[in-house]
């Protein structure tokens, strides 16, 4: 029997993590979609979307499906989710760990003003700007929704749902994007304090280096921390070294 492995996904590591098991004798890789953006790019292998049903849930779908090993490759900050994941795979005693691209790291001339939330960033903004450039997701808009005074500029790749600020125009769009256009869209809408969350990665961090440029100041919410005790890769390399070590895969030489 081939060794199965649940990649809990929707990244870009995501993708290419069931990329390399896919293509890797003696193993059967199933990636797991959250199912909240509309057309998402499908990894190859096994996919099933939506909720597992908390913990619980997910440990009898391990048990049911016969998982070898679980990796966590979701967004730094589907929070939850990881802490099911931990649970889950301690109660039916399956390996699991954590792949997560590297945070951003400030550079000389960024005015960053970091929070550890979406609500401490609307309480911030008051005081930074009127003009705001919101690339936080549309999820958790209602922390924002408040801010009647202010004007906001949200993308993201689905249209956002009520409750949100009232002030707003919404940009459908999905990155990578480059730093000719966050130039561009920064001067266009006149722009002058930019909130987003450090979910790392070069696909959207040209907006920082635009912001940086501009001179304008930046609120960044920081990611919420891994489970204690889940080994965390930086890269879909480093999780593939990872799952060999944890895993009967030390046995496949290919990985």
């Amino acid at each position: 029997m081939p060794l199965h492995v649940l990649v809990l996904g929707g990244t870009t590591e995501a993708r290419r993590l069931a990329e390399s098991l896919d293509a890797t004798d003696g193993v059967r890789v199933t990636s797991s979609l959250a199912g909240r953006v509309a057309r998402p790019v499908l990894p190859p292998g096994g996919i099933r979307v939506g909720g597992f049903g908390g913990a619980e849930g997910m440990a009898e779908w391990l048990r049911v499906h016969h998982v070898d090993a679980v990796i966590d490759a979701t967004h730094p900050f589907a929070g939850t989710i990881s802490f099911n994941a931990a649970s889950a795979a301690a109660a039916v005693h399956v390996p699991l760990l954590a792949l997560r691209r590297p945070g951003w790291v400030p550079a000389e001339g960024d005015r960053w003003h970091i929070t550890d939330s979406l609500a401490g960033a609307a309480e911030l903004l008051p005081e930074l700007g009127s003009r705001v450039f919101l690339t936080t997701g549309r999820m958790g808009l209602a922390a924002f929704a408040a801010l009647e005074s202010l004007w906001f500029l949200m993308r993201s790749v689905d249209a956002p749902e009520a409750p949100h600020p009232a002030r707003m125009e919404v940009l459908l769009d999905r990155g990578p994007f480059s730093l000719e256009s966050e130039r561009e869209l920064i001067r266009l809408h006149r722009i002058d304090v930019l909130v987003t969350k450090d979910s790392g990665g070069e696909a959207t961090a040209p907006k920082l280096t635009a912001a940086r440029e501009a001179g304008i100041p930046v609120v960044v919410v920081a990611r919420p921390p891994v489970p204690p005790g889940v080994p965390v890769a930086g890269t879909p390399e480093e999780a593939l070294v990872l799952l060999r070590d944890l895993t009967l895969l030390r046995d496949l030489t290919s990985l």
